[in-house]
C-alpha cells in the first residue's frame, strides 16, 4: 500500500471516529492528529536512513557519520575503513609512523590540514577527506580508492588499478566487506516507522502486518594497511 493511500485511509478512520464519539473533555491535552503524527514519524525515519550505514553502533558513531555527511562518503565504507585501519583504536599506531583511528601519516594529515592527528575528531575527518579525495582522482571507484588510501594513488596510477600487493588486495577486500556489513546492519535496523507500525491501531488502519526485525551483531578486528602520500 502507498502512503498516499495509507494516509487517505487514516483520514477517512479519523472521520468516522470523530462522527460517533462525543467531543472531548476541555480538560483534555490537545491530541495530535494521528494522520500528521503518523506522516512525520514517517518522514522521520525516511530522513534517519537515507544515509547506508548512518547511525550504526560502532564507536565514534556520530563522529564517523558526521565527517561522511561533509565530505559525501558512505558513512558504511568510513566505518570499514576505520575498522580495518585501527579497529577503531583511536590511539593506535604503525611501525610507519601512522596515527590513530584512519591511521594518517603526519605528512598527510599536514596536507590535509588536520593540526592534531591524535585527536579522533580530528583523525576521522582527516581520513575521510583523504578518502573523498582518491574516489575523486579515480572517479568514484571504490576499489581504487581503497587501494590507493593503503598503498598510495602512485601505486594505483602505476599498475591501472588494484596493485598485485597481498597486502593492499587484502585491505580492499576486507574493507568492503566490513561495508557490507555494516550496510545490512544499517537494514535491518529498527526504525521510526517500524516500532509504528507495531502498534494495533496502525496496523488495523493501514492493513499492514508488524515487520520482523532481525537482531545483528557486529564485529572487529585490527587493521593492516595505513594512509600513504
Amino acid at each position: 500500500m502507498s502512503a498516499a493511500v495509507a494516509f487517505e485511509r487514516v483520514g477517512q478512520i479519523q472521520a468516522m471516529l470523530a462522527a460517533l464519539q462525543p467531543p472531548i473533555a476541555a480538560t483534555s491535552a490537545p491530541a495530535t492528529s494521528f494522520a500528521s503524527s503518523l506522516q512525520a514519524a514517517t518522514a522521520s525515519a525516511a530522513s534517519t536512513g537515507a544515509a547506508s550505514g548512518a547511525g550504526v553502533a560502532t564507536p565514534f558513531a556520530a563522529e564517523i557519520d558526521a565527517a561522511a555527511q561533509r565530505n559525501g562518503i558512505d558513512p558504511a565504507l568510513l566505518r570499514g575503513l576505520i575498522r580495518q585501519e585501527s579497529g577503531f583504536d583511536p590511539t593506535a599506531r604503525s611501525s610507519a609512523g601512522a596515527i590513530g583511528l584512519c591511521q594518517l601519516m603526519p605528512a598527510t594529515a599536514a596536507g590535509l590540514g588536520i593540526a592534531n592527528p591524535a585527536d579522533p575528531v580530528q583523525n576521522i575527518e582527516g581520513g575521510a577527506k583523504y578518502l573523498r579525495q582518491q574516489l575523486d582522482r579515480f572517479g568514484g571507484d571504490v576499489s581504487k580508492a581503497l587501494a590507493a588510501y593503503n598503498a598510495g594513488p602512485g601505486a594505483v596510477q602505476r599498475y591501472g588499478g588494484v596493485p598485485p600487493y597481498a597486502e593492499t588486495q587484502a585491505y580492499v577486500q576486507r574493507v568492503t566487506a566490513y561495508a557490507d556489513e555494516y550496510r545490512g546492519q544499517a537494514a535491518t535496523a529498527p526504525t521510526a516507522s517500524a516500532a509504528l507500525s507495531a502498534s494495533p491501531l496502525v496496523t488495523a488502519a493501514l492493513g499492514v502486518a508488524t515487520p520482523a526485525v532481525p537482531a545483528t551483531a557486529s564485529s572487529s578486528s585490527s587493521g593492516l594497511g595505513y594512509a600513504t602520500t
